[in-house]
């Protein structure tokens, strides 16, 4: 049971699929650092109200409307360092082990089935 485990959890649609739901939330972290610093300044441009926020990459477009790169900045430093330990600690150690495992199937003789194991006997026993 733990040698099936361990094929499921090495199978290369398992480990994408998880390093894609990782890197997708980390993404969504992006989005909304983009909506919160250029969009909602925008929206209050147009007259809506909120909080203003100010930061190293911030100005002020109209008092109390405060565009902020500060937190797009903050995202996609986050969003790449997510990335590389993924890749660092998921995906590359899962792709060394899928092409260990793969290598091992490849040098292991395949075993042969019960027709061929049958002809053989008889070939054997046509030879006695």
């Amino acid at each position: 049971m733990l040698n099936e485990f361990k094929k499921f959890i090495l199978k290369g649609n398992v480990v994408d699929l998880s390093t894609g739901v990782i890197i997708g939330a980390a993404f969504g972290a992006i989005v909304k650092a983009f909506t919160d610093g250029v969009v909602t300044p925008i929206l209050k441009l147009a007259g809506a109200g909120g909080e203003t926020k100010t930061g190293l990459l911030s100005w002020e477009v109209k008092p109390g409307v405060i565009v902020d790169l500060d937190i797009i900045l903050a995202s996609i430093v986050q969003f790449l360092i997510t990335a590389a330990v993924i890749f660092f600690v998921i995906v590359k150690p899962a792709n060394a082990l899928i092409a260990r495992m793969k290598k091992e199937e490849a040098a292991a003789p395949p075993t042969p089935s019960d027709e061929i194991k049958l002809l053989t006997e008889i070939r054997d026993l046509l030879k006695k």
